[in-house]
């Protein structure tokens, strides 16, 4: 969410930040937001007024009635309570506004930064750079499922009788990978001094509301049948809540966080939910990292923070790139955003497993996330990225590290996790 001072000075700035986006529907939003906040101001100016009239004409009736000047007294008190009956009407009048106001603004795109590429959707996103050799082995990749199932280590089948479409057991060699590359995403991060936390895994509708737009909550999240309580479908959501109406210290930030949690998400769209693999599914594992910081350090955290995600899979032996997102493809809180994509040796191209964003102070704004400093108090700014997502981040892994013999290699950053094993062995048929 967007300061109302700034759309009210800068209405043609936010209007063009509007068409960047291509959300031509929401330009006629600012005028009208530009009016109720006139209507808001006009009556709360009127209410201050009228409150002050009220104490100087108590006063005068005081006087008045000590003077014996009792008809005058009335008239004054006549003026009392016609003053008491339009205050009455501002003071229903000033909330409604504010929650119109409010309303609007929660649904305005916020001002994206000028580095950001201009397109409609993620078709026009930019590469930026890659890292480490996108290579085809010389023989067949298979696909992820079936690599999963020469050890033994997805059953799809008792997940849909148990949970339905979208869920997925992991068993043996293949579960223990998947908790050795979250150890190593956890340890990973410590190692680069954020703060280890395990959050809760459901939050009210105020922490949704203040972390993502109406449309995504709509579209990802699960609703706790008749309590007021969501499940998560990233742990960013609960980390960023923690400083729901918060003032941090100035002196603490930044504040770096690194949190698991499993992610649950409807997955509701044009793609579905995998058959077969487990690439898009309702239920995954995450290792995130948030950042609150101050203004301007931002950036300068928004380039560290993709960075490590590059340096986890790269330790992992997994060939990756980032991407810029363009303006198109940015929710509508994100003042910049990336993709960090892995390499698919099996379909030969890349497929996204993170994202790095950086939110300005839209969040902050929404959850009163505050800091006191020398000039006063301000809004921080809220980043997040994910280090690992998991299954999809395990796809990666087992795709560029399965061999011809259909053995799966255990790089050494995994090998302390993994009991010390430097291979798995398929089944033997």
């Amino acid at each position: 969410m967007i300061d109302i001072k700034f759309l009210r000075e800068n209405p043609d700035i936010v209007k063009e930040n509007i068409r960047k986006k291509f959300q031509d529907e929401k330009i006629a939003l600012v005028d009208e937001v530009i009016a109720l906040d006139a209507e808001s101001r006009k009556a709360k100016q009127e209410g201050d007024s009228l409150r002050a009239s009220r104490n100087k004409i108590s006063k005068e009736i005081g006087a008045l009635m000590a003077q014996g000047k009792k008809e005058e007294a009335e008239q004054k008190k006549a003026e009392v309570a016609a003053n008491a009956r339009r205050l009455a009407e501002l003071e229903k009048l000033e909330p409604d506004l504010q929650e119109k106001i409010a309303k609007i603004m929660m649904v305005i795109p916020n001002i994206i930064d000028a580095s950001v590429p201009i397109g409609k959707d993620d078709s026009e996103n930019v590469e930026i750079q890659k890292y480490g050799e996108p290579t085809v082995p010389d023989f067949e990749v298979p696909y992820h499922a079936d690599i999963l199932s020469s050890i033994s280590g997805l059953d799809k089948d008792a997940a849909g009788r148990t949970s339905g479409n979208g869920f997925y057991y992991l068993m043996g060699d293949a579960a223990r990978i998947h908790s050795a590359m979250i150890s190593y995403a956890r340890d990973f991060m410590i190692d680069k001094g954020f703060t280890y936390c395990i959050p809760p895994f459901m939050i009210r509708s105020s922490v949704v509301n203040g972390v993502m737009s109406f449309a995504e909550m709509e579209a990802m999240m699960y609703k706790i049948e008749g309590e007021d309580l969501y499940l998560i479908g990233t742990s960013e959501h609960s980390m960023i809540g923690k400083f729901k109406g918060e003032i941090v210290k100035e002196s603490s930030l930044p504040v770096t966080m690194t949190s698991y949690s499993p992610c649950f998400r409807k997955e509701v769209g044009s793609h579905g939910i995998e058959e077969r693999g487990v690439y898009r599914v309702h239920q995954f594992e995450k290792q995130e990292m948030v950042v609150l910081c101050k203004p301007e350090d931002s950036m300068n955290w928004y380039n560290k923070m993709w960075s490590y995600t590059v340096e986890f899979f790269r330790n992992l032996d997994v060939p990756v790139r980032t991407l810029e997102c363009c303006s198109g493809d940015l929710a509508d809180l994100k003042v910049k955003s990336c993709d960090i994509e892995a390499w698919s040796p099996r379909q030969q191209k890349y497929f996204e497993v993170g994202s790095c964003s950086t939110l300005g102070d839209a969040q902050a704004r929404r959850l009163g996330i505050r800091t006191k400093g020398e000039n006063g108090t301000y809004y921080v700014h809220t980043l997040n990225n994910t280090v690992l997502a998991t299954p999809r981040g395990l796809i990666a892994f087992l795709e560029n590290n399965v061999n011809a013999d259909g053995s799966i290699k255990i790089p050494k950053a995994l090998r302390p996790y993994m009991g010390g094993k430097e291979k798995i062995m398929p089944n033997v048929k």
